[in-house]
């Protein structure tokens, strides 16, 4: 069992609670008597959380679940997060390829506009 704290107001806590309710609403209901009043049933509930599938962990989810695991184990989270702001970092290169694509663009636009004025 993995238990992960979240803020209230993220994605996934939005997610987990519908499916909480979905698992809610879709438990049967206990069986009305002949009075009307409803009894409890103990029995099928009981086989009905038994019976119930579990839920699958795809290998993506698995392998999130690892790396954040790994990375608390190992107190590497603030590192690589340093890492990743500076010069080497994934994020950095990213957005300095769409700044040369930016100016790559400007420099061929101004180039068609040039040609076609008259």
């Amino acid at each position: 069992r993995v238990t992960k704290e979240v803020d209230a107001a993220s994605k996934e806590a939005k997610s987990f609670m519908k499916q909480q309710e979905k698992t809610q609403s879709g438990a049967p209901a206990s069986l009305p008597t002949v009075s009307g009043v409803k009894r409890p049933s103990g029995m099928s509930s009981l086989l009905g959380k038994i019976t119930s599938k579990k839920q699958k962990m795809s290998t993506l989810e698995k392998s999130k679940l690892d790396w954040e695991n790994f990375k608390e184990e190992e107190g590497i989270g603030e590192e690589l997060a340093i890492h990743n702001r500076g010069k080497d970092g994934y994020i950095e290169r990213k957005a300095f390829l769409e700044r040369v694509d930016h100016r790559q663009f400007e420099i061929e636009r101004d180039i068609r506009l040039s040609r076609m004025k008259p």
